[in-house]
């Protein structure tokens, strides 16, 4: 097959609380408001209509993905393959083409169950982007709307082998013990120039999708992130940190639907004529620390520091004549 997906166009998440979603993306992380009705919103990454969408319902999780694929002379190639392994492949009506924004729209589900929608023609906005917390970019250009983290109830592997079929070739692995006799074990896929579009774990889990990333174009709007979501106190998952394998420098953020939200710079770029995959065996090279025990320790820090300043200063007022 010569045609591939190109590169995650779009993310839909299923929410039982828009409003509360919007003052997440919107006022937390700078995503641009797009549509905002009864029983949707959509939100802009850069110059296209949206790159992520939240549709009112009660799941609190992944509702589809939409996945480009160039062409329309691609996208049926795409389809072929699928139907050829024997996926059921359905083509989208008007209605859902135009609510998805997209000239074409094909969709069918991966072993686990997700909605896969696969497109053409994502439209551009009629304004250009404007960030209403003042982030100065989102790195979409080498590789689209971000990366998902799916969480896989059956073998892993079919999950590689489905979107092996739609072009996702392996990055690497990591296999870390997260806890005594408790290991995330995670291949990591990509379909571009971004370290990983897919990542893929066996977990029992509630929900289909652990987290989605969203990154920036400047270290400093990390930062700038962190301070209005802990000033908010939004429920941190990891503080700021960064992963061996795509140096991705980063914190997590449960967003209102509990799904984590990373949100990071600075991730590599894969060049598939040099890329060698490996394996790691730590999720993070460094930070990226369980807040609760961070706090913990923090809170010990502070107390011990403030002895040590208070047994300084008497010590000097002893030592004066």
């Amino acid at each position: 097959m010569t045609a591939t997906i190109k590169e995650l166009a779009y993310i839909g998440i299923e929410a039982s609380d828009l409003e509360a979603w919007s003052g997440f993306a919107a006022g937390l992380f700078g995503l641009q408001p797009a549509r905002e009705e009864t029983a949707i919103r959509t939100f802009r990454l850069d110059d296209y209509i949206h790159r992520l969408l939240v549709v009112e319902g009660p799941s609190n999780d992944l509702a589809f993905a939409g996945f480009d694929c160039g062409s329309a002379d691609d996208l049926r190639e795409v389809v072929e393959v699928l139907r050829a392994h024997g996926c059921e492949v359905t083509e989208g009506d008007a209605a859902l083409a135009a609510q998805r924004g997209v000239n074409e729209i094909f969709s069918t589900t991966d072993p686990e169950g997700n909605r896969v929608e696969l497109i053409t023609g994502l439209a551009q906005a009629d304004t250009p982007f404007e960030s209403p917390r003042g982030v100065r970019g989102f790195q979409t250009l080498q590789g689209g709307a971000g990366h998902m983290f799916l969480l896989c109830r059956g073998p892993r592997e079919r999950m590689l082998e489905f979107y092996g079929m739609l072009g996702f070739t392996l990055s690497d692995y990591i296999k870390d013990e997260v806890a005594p006799g408790v290991f995330v074990d995670a291949a990591f896929t990509h379909c571009n120039g971004r370290h990983h579009t897919l990542a893929f774990a066996e977990m029992a889990a509630p929900f289909k999708l652990h987290h989605l990333l969203i990154e920036v174009d400047d270290m400093s709007d990390v930062g700038w992130a962190y301070d209005r979501v802990v000033e908010a106190r939004v429920p941190l998952l990891h503080t700021l940190g960064m992963h061996p394998n795509d140096k991705m420098f980063s914190f997590y953020a449960h967003s209102p639907s509990g799904i984590a939200v990373e949100y990071g710079w600075g991730g590599i770029l894969i060049d598939d004529a040099t890329w060698e995959p490996a394996e790691y065996d730590s999720i993070s090279a460094w930070g990226h620390k369980n807040p609760m025990e961070l706090g913990t320790a923090l809170v010990e820090l502070a107390k011990r520091g403030a002895e040590l300043q208070a047994a300084a200063a008497a010590a000097a007022e002893e030592a004066q004549p």
